[in-house]
């Protein structure tokens, strides 16, 4: 199967979730629960076509790393236990660890908000040729923030800046910053990770009732819990002012993990499939090279 024929299969699961006009976007018209018609007992084919499209995409990130042309950087963002860390680590588990970057965003540190929101990003960006992975990322200050804005005190902001028009000035700020690394050569795909509000509430009590998973569980995950609504009003909103035709938005049902992960794969697939990186051209000169070296191994 040629690089157009993969694009081709892998659109058929992602175009449904693909957000490119975001003023239109609403987030009840994407269901938690979908799975395109794939029923439950379908998790054991797609945990096979998992395997198979991590091997795909394994061959195509070995192109795009002898490139070293392009970067690729896939950003995840999510409610508590929608599942980023899972299917980042089965989606991307075929990835050269030399050809990937993966940065977990915390909260800000001192030396952090001695600098503009987008600086630590800036630093965490991907090299040539390599895929990077944000777990959260600098939409934490169009949604966090947005739901607690008790926390722009902590950035050092001049006061005369922090009007009511500094949610769409970020929004600004961000599509012009994402055109940017597209204008420089670094591919985004954005992925938001839609699970439903009784989901996670499983998902909480799975954690607290398996005293191997107790480690996930923080308090602070009730807490947040608790502005659910208005987390998916700032959701919706953020996708809606930075979902753009070259940085779309993926909004990725997240009620069963094993479609969320076809879906995502399936999502890098296609992309890296249409980029269609090839391995460097060797010059006449270096071949004659190469051929001497042989000629050399094979006395010896």
């Amino acid at each position: 199967m040629n690089t157009k024929e993969i694009a081709q299969k892998a659109r058929k699961l992602t175009a449904p979730f693909r957000i490119t006009q975001g003023k239109a976007f609403r987030l009840k018209s994407i269901d938690p629960t979908e799975t395109l018609g794939l029923k439950t007992d379908a998790k054991p084919k797609a945990k096979q076509e998992l395997l198979i499209d991590v091997q795909t995409l394994a061959a195509l990130q070995e192109r795009l790393y002898a490139e070293d042309q392009r970067a690729l950087l896939l950003i995840f963002q999510a409610m508590d236990a929608a599942g980023k860390d899972g299917v980042i680590k089965h989606v991307m588990s075929g990835v050269n660890p030399q050809g990937c970057q993966v940065h977990s965003f915390k909260a800000p540190s001192s030396e952090e908000f001695d600098h503009d929101y987008l600086w630590r990003s800036m630093k965490a960006l991907p090299n040539r040729g390599n895929i990077g992975i944000f777990n959260r990322s600098y939409y934490e200050e169009v949604l966090i923030v947005r739901v607690h804005p008790e926390f722009l005190d902590q950035q050092r902001l001049p006061r005369e800046l922090i009007t009511d028009r500094i949610w769409k000035e970020r929004y600004k700020d961000i599509r012009n910053f994402e055109q940017y690394l597209a204008n420089n050569g670094v591919v985004l795909l954005k992925f938001f990770l839609h699970v439903s509000k009784k989901e996670q509430k499983n998902r909480f009590l799975e954690r607290l009732d398996n005293p191997d998973k107790h480690w996930k569980f923080s308090a602070t995950d009730l807490q947040e819990r608790r502005f659910w609504d208005p987390y998916m009003d700032a959701y919706e909103e953020m996708i809606r002012h930075t979902a753009t035709e070259t940085v779309p938005w993926y909004v990725v049902p997240a009620d069963n993990k094993w479609f969320t992960r076809m879906v995502v794969a399936a999502a890098v697939i296609e992309t890296l499939a249409e980029l269609n990186p090839k391995f460097p051209e060797v010059p006449r000169a270096r071949l004659k090279e190469l051929a001497a070296a042989r000629a050399a191994l094979r006395k010896k």
